[in-house]
């Protein structure tokens, strides 16, 4: 008998067999690899092989998995098809050799992501949880590697294979990786509590003894069935407790527990009465400390755990956690919906939740077998990917999380935004590709970019993920909004030297005979050419010979005589910021307009005429209610040397820096801050910015607000 069939004798003789072939070519591969300590390599994948046959008990293709991934591993050239494994090896392979190739950069900001990246690569459930008992080994195997290589390894297991193999169910190798974690990262304290754990060990188990015998005959008198699970938290549990509560060892209640596990009917009403009938026995019994009963029988959680925990004082005032529940409890709470991991605060999702959840019944039952009468669901939930998300890398080895169906663009703009609106093309995995190709977990890519690029319309159609969407509409609304300022001033100049005027009524049948939706939209067709201001003239012509053949009615005779009556000759009132021809005006102050803007003028009853931009929000309300008060207004022909004031509102991220960029920014203009307010919403995690500065015009606030809009902690900026 070689070794093959004394390590693996549980298996028959084609599993032993298939093991046998997978570590020959391993053996023969990996001859002249050493591992930090100069032992040889091949020492690793059979320590791994032992974890995944003894202390997991998977199958014999998972085994010859761990051999052929670390051959393929080191030398990718390897043949392993010709042996003829099956797909189901070739697969465990290739999701293993997918694994091997993450290098977190770091960590601990990415934690979920490279966690969901593990998962992602396992196609196979089982490469996951093979996944985890490598990294097991190499954690029993820690002193062997150089400090910073010991260091890395720590934290990655802490951030990423703890909390997998938590949720896997795998509670001993969680538990053990812990410990082992714990004695690294904190040596005094882990020997602190563990010597402490030690020299206690003697009182636990006399407390045990003391504790369940008068227990186990009250329930046994009453013909109760049950089983008992005690346990000692581990060093690391107890540490965080210490912490999170600031006691000593000593005042942690629950290093010690006992939880009763009734076997009964599974009839709720009965379960209950059971579960409470334990636990009137226990505080009959000990003392109980009311303030930390937990009744998830009555009122169970969220995702359905269901139990009773109690803590007690026995007479020589030890105190004990007890935990009661039935067996039906017990299932769902360590492996069913409401299993133990959901509710400890690890971050899932409910994809991965269900998915992870199939897995840990396939370690518990082969699909398919006798064992597992739900075969056919947990299939189907195999083979779903347990996240949507794909996740890709930078050339310098950082991991970005993006949503499925992902371009080279998408990438380019999760970078940076001005990486995105640069972006000409990339190469995925060494290859040149346009910006339209499709991403796919594990790819490495980098950008390529021309000074020239400009975002166009059709990017919004390349483009998936809401930040890339929102960064191409916000250049193209910046882009048209320069080219409207540059129409605008043209057609000024021309309108002045062709002595025409362009009102708003005039305008509003320009836009509906152009077909145009906005004065931006018309504005920004002539600074870009495709309207001939020439042909604008023609309108204004034709729109005013055409007015003048019209009768006036009756109407409006009457309301403009009504007009004249009350403010002179002049139907139009010119704002020069100086006088309006001997009428008093006062910019309203609910909307602060800005030479530039468009505006009305609104008559009161005691302060003149109170001038008001189109867009403000009491607009609508006085056009409706007070129509006769309604005034034409226009600015002069050339801005005043007068300032005005305005407002703006800012949401920026809490990053201290950005009060200085909004600072330089206004500075950097023909503008000048009359008052600055900054609060800050620690919920949101945002700055609330009230900023009032004086311009001389609304094209240098519209240069203002453009420029603190593309700081990057900028989220939203409104005038107000």
């Amino acid at each position: 008998m070689d070794f093959i069939d004394e390590l693996f004798s549980r298996y028959d003789d084609n599993g032993r067999e298939m093991v046998r072939s997978a570590y020959r070519i391993a053996s023969e591969v990996l001859k002249d690899t050493f591992r930090s300590n100069g032992h040889p390599f091949i020492e690793h994948p059979e320590a791994v092989a032992k974890i995944v046959y003894d202390e997991i008990g998977l199958s014999a293709e998972c085994v010859a998995a761990v051999y052929l991934h670390e051959a393929t591993r080191f030398f990718p050239e390897t043949d392993i098809n010709a042996a003829g494994f099956g797909k189901d090896v070739y697969t465990m392979v290739e999701g293993l050799n997918k694994i091997s190739t993450i290098n977190p950069k770091d960590t601990r900001l990415e934690a979920e992501n490279y966690k969901r990246l593990i998962v992602s690569y396992s196609t196979d459930p089982r490469v996951t949880v093979i996944k985890i008992a490598d990294r097991l080994e190499v954690m029993r195997s820690l002193d062997m590697f150089p400090k910073p290589s010991r260091e890395r390894k720590v934290l990655e297991t802490m951030m990423l294979y703890i909390p997998l193999a938590h949720q896997l169910g795998l509670y001993n190798i969680k538990s053990e990786m812990e410990d082992i974690y714990f004695r690294h990262a904190e040596p005094e304290q882990y020997r602190a509590i563990t010597n402490k754990l030690k020299s206690t060990e003697k009182d636990r188990l006399a407390l045990m003894t003391q504790f369940i015998e008068p227990l186990k005959q009250k329930l046994s008198d009453e013909g109760i069935r049950y089983k008992l699970k005690v346990r000692t938290k581990t060093a690391l549990s107890i540490y965080r407790k210490m912490q999170k509560q600031k006691v000593s060892f000593d005042g942690v209640y629950d290093v010690f527990a006992i939880r009763f596990i009734i076997d009964c009917e599974e009839d709720r009403e009965t379960e209950h009465a059971l579960c409470w009938k334990v636990f009137s026995y226990v505080t009959e019994e000990y003392e109980s400390d009311t303030r930390r009963l937990r009744d998830w029988i009555s009122n169970p959680k969220p995702n359905g755990y269901e139990s009773l925990h109690i803590t007690v004082k026995n007479k020589e005032n030890s105190f004990l956690e007890v935990q009661i529940r039935t067996k039906r409890m017990d299932d769902m709470a360590e492996s069913g919906l409401a299993s133990h991991w959901s509710y400890k605060g690890i971050r899932h999702e409910a994809t991965l939740d269900r998915w992870l959840t199939a897995v840990r019944r396939a370690l518990e039952h082969p699909l398919g077998s006798e064992g597992d009468p739900m075969a056919a669901y947990y299939e189907d939930e195999l083979r779903s990917l347990p996240t949507k998300d794909i996740f890709v890398f930078t050339p310098s080895g950082e991991l970005r999380k993006l949503p499925s169906g992902a371009t080279v663009l998408d990438f380019a703009f999760e970078i940076h935004t001005n990486l995105g609106i640069r972006c000409t093309g990339g190469k995925v995995n060494g290859k040149v590709v346009r910006i339209n190709e499709k991403l796919k977990t594990g790819d490495i890519i980098e950008i390529m970019s021309g000074k020239n690029q400009k975002p166009s319309p059709d990017w919004l159609n390349i483009v998936v993920s809401n930040k890339a969407k929102n960064k191409i509409r916000q250049k193209l609304s910046e882009a048209e909004f320069k080219k409207a300022a540059d129409g605008k001033e043209l057609l000024g100049r021309r309108l002045k030297n062709w002595k025409l005027e362009l009102n708003d009524e005039l305008l509003a049948s320009i836009l509906k005979k152009l077909q145009l939706k906005t004065i931006n939209a018309f504005y920004a067709n002539i600074g870009e050419g495709a309207i001939d201001v020439a042909d604008v003239k023609n309108m204004i012509l034709e729109h005013t010979s055409g007015a003048s053949d019209q009768p006036a009615s009756p109407e409006t005779e009457k309301k403009d005589r009504s007009i004249i009556q009350e403010k002179g000759s002049d139907d139009i009132l010119v704002i020069d910021a100086k006088n309006v021809r001997g009428l008093d005006y006062r910019m309203a102050r609910c909307c602060n307009p800005v030479f530039g803007d468009d505006v009305f003028g609104f008559v009161t009853r005691t302060e003149g005429i109170k001038i008001h931009r189109m867009s403000c929000p009491n607009a609508a309300r006085l056009m409706d209610m007070y129509p006769y008060r309604i005034q034409k207004v226009r600015w002069s022909e050339t801005p005043s040397s007068g300032n005005f004031q305005t407002g703006l509102r800012i949401i920026a991220s809490l990053e201290p820096s950005v009060i200085n960029e909004i600072m330089d920014i206004v500075n950097s203009f023909r503008a000048s801050v009359r008052m600055f307010n900054v609060s800050e919403n620690e919920r949101q995690g945002t700055y609330d910015i009230t900023l009032k500065i004086a311009v001389p015009s609304n094209l240098e606030l519209d240069k203002v607000i453009s420029q603190i809009r593309n700081l990057k902690n900028v989220t939203r900026i409104n005038r107000i």
